[in-house]
């Protein structure tokens, strides 16, 4: 069985003050990708990050975009630090549907994505990371050099690929499955 998993796309990323941000389309990815895991009935778990920042409850920041908004039924996690299996049930959860792979988008690359990519890796889940369905916002370092999105994108999927999971874009992923769009309409 697989899972996709679709990490912290919520409004508190349309703040301006995140700065630059790469793949404006991966919204439009994930809302794609979503469609076709629920014409599947696929296992989907939407992870929401909980913070007293941007994310806090009760805030707008901490709602779904309306690209991700969880039907009712999917399963929607909260979490506290950047992997989705810290502090949640999502590894068990994943066990026992017998979801022995995982697809993952959602936002961002470098952070909540690559955490929870990794330790799915680590776990010994078949791992996914859909590249044009998860987006990341410049990067200042420590030297005080600004790194471009688009680059901090492409260096965390290379530090990735074939090391904690295969990096595919939504295209390559349905071809991967043979999977052809099922139109959902009566």
């Amino acid at each position: 069985m697989m899972g996709l998993i679709v990490i912290d796309v919520q409004k508190a990323f349309d703040d301006p003050t995140w700065g630059p941000r790469n793949n404006p389309q991966a919204e439009e990815q994930i809302a794609f990708l979503l469609e076709a895991w629920r014409n599947r009935k696929l296992p989907i778990f939407h992870i929401r990050h909980v913070s007293q920042s941007r994310f806090a409850k009760g805030t707008i920041g901490f709602e779904f975009k309306a690209q991700a908004m969880p039907l009712a039924g999917e399963t929607v996690l909260e979490k506290t630090v950047n992997s989705a299996f810290i502090g949640t049930d999502l590894e068990q959860r994943l066990r026992a549907m017998a979801c022995d792979t995982v697809v993952i988008v959602g936002l961002t690359t470098n952070h909540c994505v690559e955490t929870t990519t990794r330790m799915a890796g680590n776990l010994g889940f078949k791992t996914y990371l859909v590249s044009d369905a998860t987006a990341t916002f410049d990067r200042m370092g420590p030297d005080g050099f600004v790194h471009k999105a688009e680059d901090v994108h492409r260096m965390t999927l290379a530090n990735l690929h074939e090391e904690f999971a295969t990096i595919v874009t939504t295209s390559e992923l349905m071809e991967l499955f043979s999977w052809r769009i099922i139109d959902s309409s009566p």
